[in-house]
């Protein structure tokens, strides 16, 4: 990968997890893990989106569908996971 596809998968990736995290309304510890989901899931997209060679939004090297999608999923997944042991 060349740099220019790493610099716009963390920027897309960061970007989603912002706006994920003023939707969610979160304080700065659930921002880290908002940051952490979505640079998984994105790069995890992205791997298998070059393993599957599924090109759907790509944008040069990086394909944004299968790798916005892998970090939305993990985000809800990260959410979710971060409301484990609150009550009710």
């Amino acid at each position: 990968m060349i740099l220019s596809v790493v610099l716009y998968g963390f920027l897309f990736a960061t970007l989603l997890a912002a706006l994920f995290h003023l939707w969610r309304d979160g304080g700065l510890g659930k921002l880290i893990i908002y940051l952490l989901a979505s640079w998984t899931g994105f790069w995890l997209g992205q791997l298998a989106a070059n393993k599957l060679n599924l090109h759907m939004m790509d944008l040069g090297e990086l394909h944004l569908g299968p790798a916005l999608l892998g970090s939305i999923i993990f985000l809800f997944l990260g959410h979710w996971f971060s409301q484990i042991g609150k009550p009710a």
